[in-house]
């Protein structure tokens, strides 16, 4: 495993702050103070906190993006190929509760121009699974298979609320449970 670097440092403590108490009850001297830095040494990595958030919220959609398309490139079935899917969007969920959190509470807070990239993303990222669905069910919609994907991923992103149990218990239950909720577990 590699030392983060400072300015990996700076996303993973400005998410966690974020998600602790919104984009609005952080200022850049929290974000500094939680990094050892001050808050104008911040500058020398980030615009400003506007684009520390666009960063956080546009490299976690081109990261679920990216590797989603190279599980499905891999697979060797349309329901390996779902099934690889469920289990990346598992690990991220999982792994950046944080982030999750932040978008949703912070999504209005973000920038228009990557408010915009951040839903071209995530449309082709649901486009990814809706394909995969309408592999296994060619009758099933295009609009279907869109809200298929997006109920999928309310399932699958509740583990910042849902996580009762340890994570491996969880990743267990949730990737049990949408499989099953495509019919094919």
């Amino acid at each position: 495993m590699t030392t983060p670097t400072r300015r990996e440092q700076i996303l993973a403590t400005a998410a966690a702050l974020f998600a602790r108490r919104g984009f609005h009850g952080v200022a850049v001297t929290d974000i500094g103070a939680a990094c050892g830095i001050s808050g104008p040494a911040l500058y020398k990595h980030f615009a400003s906190k506007d684009a520390l958030l666009s960063e956080l919220l546009v490299g976690i959609s081109e990261l679920l993006l990216r590797v989603g398309l190279e599980r499905v490139e891999t697979a060797d079935s349309p329901r390996a190929a779902l099934d690889a899917l469920v289990d990346w969007h598992l690990s991220f969920a999982l792994d950046h509760r944080d982030l999750i959190v932040v978008q949703d509470r912070d999504w209005s807070s973000l920038p228009d121009e990557a408010r915009e990239q951040v839903r071209k993303l995530q449309r082709a990222y649901v486009d990814v699974w809706a394909e995969r669905l309408r592999e296994l069910d060619p009758g099933l919609g295009l609009d279907a298979a869109r809200a298929t994907a997006h109920a999928t991923f309310g399932l699958l992103n509740s583990t910042p609320h849902s996580a009762l149990l340890p994570d491996a218990a969880m990743r267990e239950l949730l990737h049990g449970m949408a499989l099953r909720s495509f019919g094919v577990a």
